[in-house]
């Protein structure tokens, strides 16, 4: 058998259905082995850092990998960033780069290269992976195949990598005579799982029986666990409010009367008076990276007992100090604990609902139409999702478009938002929107970017209209690139450079009617709904481009040295002590 068949066959074996590749000279064997099959589709982009986002979002929405491959050189190094991404958001990918012959490969000689576009491609991605290795007898190819995907999955999930030369592709084998990785003493040694102990359990039980003014903050890490449903359980079954970090939030719906917003640095304000006010935080998922908590990471629910849930053990009491660090899976932690809890009396939390419902009627996310015109953006967002329906796949860029959803895109049961958190790599949307399109055939993905964001990898809109898919592509286009400038008007008296001066964008409706898109225009809110209703139902992609103000913000924003309940613009002092629960920073900790 050839051994690229091999791989193909392998792929197949996974219930993987797509693969997303660029095709170049070192994996032509590779795609070969793909085109004789009828269970695997090539998605043929139009960059690798395209591809790389595609199978992110594949794998995201199916739950168990996605593949994406290039060839050596500058097809496996523009695939970086999306290994990286990868590896900081914990999903599990599979990512195959082809590699020049082994004849041809420098190997240990103080070479820069011999091989044409040869790279080595395993030295630059392994800190950005849990496994990549150059493959070097075709007899291992069973063995390392077997190690890449059960490390993808295993634990914090994320990306693994596997070079493989051409002379190695071509290879035959018998796949009867190879050796695997799953069973092996390897095998056995690195499965360790951690397990929970019943007394710590009990212990949080009692903690949460005990809390007044309890909270659940949700991380990624309950969606990447398969944790989202006994989440949701939970909350059914103690009635502990919930808020998120930007990469929860499609862990639970917008109407389920217990979710109370997004916290952080870009958060709705009332989500962090809601944490910052809790007695008890239990932590399920989340880095508690400066984003969450600010750069005061001291004053981080300081009133709060702290219970943290992490299956990496690295990230417990890396930047918050807890009171109770708990090193093991997220969802089988969230079945335990649901055990403490079934069939018993909900927890009496009415008085700790009154306070935070009155901090979201009284501090909602939006601009005061008295200091604003045009679109405001957060209504849009709100008006956008009314009109989005169940089961719908939204897929974020990085910049102020990801911020005013975070914020305002009220998720439906069923949805999904797919988000670049940790790499926060603008260009991510739309070939995220091509991969989970791809995983979810039949259901409807909407691509919210910036004019910025949008330019990156505009030329998928070629395969997103060549497929047919329902992808919807919503820009915000406020003729800039917007956070950064936010940032320089706040932080660098103003000076524009780059994100206005020097910038530049076509006409974005020109270009997506010539790839053969239908497209939209609003520049008002009166009459969004309907613009909207008409891109939204139309039979295939479509393109909608919103205008907005060059100087649209994002607000509320927290800024250097507040503490998460202290966002920009501020409370008088006096109105933001008679609403908190708990003390004040001392002012005179807070520089101006």
């Amino acid at each position: 058998m050839k051994l690229s068949d091999y791989v193909t066959e392998f792929i197949a074996g996974q219930g993987v259905r797509h693969v997303f590749e660029f095709i170049g000279g070192a994996i032509t064997h590779l795609i070969d082995s793909l085109h004789h099959r009828t269970d695997i589709e090539c998605v043929s982009v139009h960059h690798e850092q395209s591809g790389a986002f595609a199978a992110e979002a594949y794998a995201r929405i199916n739950g168990r990998l996605g593949v994406a491959m290039a060839t050596s050189g500058p097809g496996a190094l523009n695939m970086v960033t999306g290994i990286g991404s990868c590896w900081f958001d914990s999903v599990p990918c599979l990512f195959i780069t082809g590699q020049v012959n082994t004849y041809e490969y420098k190997f240990d000689r103080p070479l820069r290269q011999i091989g044409f576009q040869e790279t080595d491609i395993v030295s630059v991605a392994a800190t950005l992976t849990k496994y990549a290795v150059l493959v070097t007898e075709a007899e291992s190819i069973r063995y390392h195949l077997e190690k890449a995907v059960w490390l993808a999955r295993y634990g914090r999930p994320g990306p693994v990598l596997l070079d493989i030369p051409m002379n190695l592709q071509r290879a035959q084998i018998d796949p009867d005579t190879l050796t695997g990785f799953l069973g092996s003493e390897e095998h056995k040694a690195l499965s360790d799982t951690p397990l929970l102990d019943k007394g710590v359990l009990l212990q949080v039980a009692a903690l949460i029986a005990k809390a007044q003014r309890p909270v659940i903050l949700v991380g990624g890490g309950v969606r990447s666990s398969g944790g989202a449903g006994a989440l949701q359980e939970l909350v059914v079954n103690t009635g502990i409010p919930v808020v998120s970090t930007l990469m929860g939030l499609d862990v639970i719906s917008y109407d389920n009367p217990a979710f109370f917003g997004m916290i952080g640095s870009y958060g709705n304000r009332y989500a962090n008076m809601t944490l910052a006010n809790s007695d008890l935080l239990l932590i399920l998922g989340a880095r508690l990276d400066s984003r969450q908590t600010g750069t005061r990471p001291d004053t981080f629910a300081r009133a709060a007992i702290k219970i943290h849930v992490d299956i990496d053990p690295h990230e417990l009491n890396a930047k918050v100090a807890v009171d109770l660090a708990l090193r093991t899976d997220v969802k089988e932690f969230l079945a335990a604990l649901n055990g403490e809890f079934t069939g018993k009396d909900r927890l009496d939390l009415t008085p700790w609902y009154r306070v935070i419902r009155r901090y979201r009627d009284r501090y909602p996310t939006f601009s005061d139409p008295a200091e604003f015109s045009g679109i405001d953006p957060n209504r849009f967002m709100e008006l956008l999702a009314d009109r989005s329906g169940e089961g719908d796949v939204i897929c974020l860029d990085v910049g102020q478009n990801q911020m005013w959803a975070g914020q305002s895109f009220h998720l439906k049961r069923g949805q999904r938002m797919l988000i670049s958190g940790g790499m926060g790599a603008m260009g991510f949307a739309l070939p995220a929107a091509l991969g989970a399109a791809k995983a979810a055939a039949g259901c409807r993905v909407i691509a919210i970017a910036g004019d910025g964001g949008i330019q990156v990898n505009i030329q998928e809109l070629d395969l997103i209209v060549s497929h047919r898919l329902p992808v919807k592509v919503i820009i915000l286009n406020n003729n800039c690139l917007g956070m950064v400038r936010q940032f320089q008007d706040l932080y660098f008296g103003g000076r524009r450079q780059s994100t206005v001066i020097g910038y530049g964008c076509p006409d974005l409706l020109k270009i997506a009617q010539a790839y053969g898109l239908p497209t939209f225009m609003i520049d008002s809110l009166e009459g969004a709904a309907e613009i909207l209703d008409r891109a939204l139902t139309q039979d295939g992609p479509a393109f909608v481009q919103v205008t907005l103000e060059q100087n649209s913000c994002v607000n509320p924003k927290l800024v250097v040295n507040r503490p998460i309940e202290d966002m920009s613009p501020h409370l008088e002092r006096g109105e933001l002590a008679e609403v908190m629960l708990i003390d004040l920073v001392d002012e005179g900790e807070v520089p101006e």
